[in-house]
């Protein structure tokens, strides 16, 4: 069975920065263990980046959340502590200029993953909309969501997403 696990946008300006949030830093020992578990399988360890330009306040997800973050080439645009420690050079890294990446749900088609499992930053924005793509490329997959390693600043939504990617079939443990 071909599995992957995607880490969603666990950077600094989600945790601690522009845009962090109390109790996101403690996801990271899950992440940590899930990546361990992941690369003792054999499984891909996929990371997503959150990136941005200087030019992001004049784009459309800037005129609407006017809080510069995740700027490349800034401390905000990096992982997280010890997940940052944690990408190996066969890693995939995807920098995204937006919530879903069209690229993520490209490459999880054309590697015909049977098996793919989320954790990261923000439940109710990047992961479900990464999570959605991901189902809608590969629909005969297992899709998976594990709900204690990822996390909103807003508890309601953070259990609203987990609601709607159940009702797409994703499974949530």
């Amino acid at each position: 069975m071909k599995k992957a696990l995607v880490i969603v946008d666990y950077q600094v300006d989600f945790v601690d920065g522009a845009l962090g949030f109390a109790g996101a830093e403690l996801l990271a020992p899950l992440i940590a263990e899930k990546i361990s578990i992941a690369r003792a399988n054999g499984d891909r360890v996929i990371f997503t980046l959150d990136t941005h330009g200087e030019n992001y306040l004049e784009t459309a997800e800037g005129k609407k959340l006017p809080v510069k973050h995740c700027i490349k080439g800034t401390a905000g645009h990096e992982l997280y502590g010890e997940i940052k420690r944690r990408v190996h050079e066969d890693d995939v890294v995807i920098e995204k200029p937006s919530f879903g990446s069209p690229e993520l749900a490209e490459y999880l088609k054309k590697e015909g993953f049977d098996e793919v499992e989320f954790c990261g930053l923000v439940t109710d924005i990047c992961v479900v909309s990464n999570v959605i793509l991901a189902k809608a490329a590969l629909p005969e997959s297992r899709i998976i969501v594990d709900s204690k390693a990822t996390a909103s600043f807003d508890k309601e939504k953070h259990n609203a997403a987990l609601e709607v990617m159940k009702s797409v079939q994703v499974d949530i443990i």
